[in-house]
């Protein structure tokens, strides 16, 4: 079971890629949940106003991600996301969103996530199921 250490450098790399770009940040960790969260702003609007929803399915595969990478099998030397499907509810301008991730399936060769995006005001505005595939050396 991965450790605090493991995690907290899994955080780091993040912080030097997409997410980081982003301003997604870790809220909470537990196994098979993880929950992130980005502070919407000007930046993460798309040309009509709304929220870009390159966004929000960024902070929910994120989570699903970060889970992954927190609950792999003994001998996986990684993954990736192969597969991901996202239906949008709402959308906001400002103000703080949630993703949190669910582990639904652990498999050998590979885990299926469900994360749900929730506004300041727990509006679900995001449904996103990912299978990522694990790699064994």
């Amino acid at each position: 079971m991965p450790t605090q250490a493991d995690f907290d450098a899994w955080v780091q790399l993040g912080e030097r890629g997409l997410a980081g770009t982003l301003g997604i940040v870790p809220v909470e960790y537990s196994p098979g949940v993880m929950r992130l969260a980005l502070d919407v702003d000007q930046s993460h609007l798309a040309p009509n106003g709304y929220l870009h929803g390159g966004c929000v399915v960024s902070v929910a595969d994120a989570a699903c991600g970060y889970g992954c990478r927190m609950n792999l099998p003994e001998g996986v030397s990684g993954f990736t996301t192969v597969e991901l499907k996202v239906n949008f509810l709402g959308t906001v301008t400002d103000g703080r969103l949630t993703a949190e991730a669910r582990l639904a399936h652990a498999g050998r060769s590979t885990q299926v996530w469900d994360a749900t995006v929730t506004s300041e005001s727990a509006r679900s505005i995001a449904l996103l199921r990912a299978t990522q595939i694990l790699f064994y050396e």
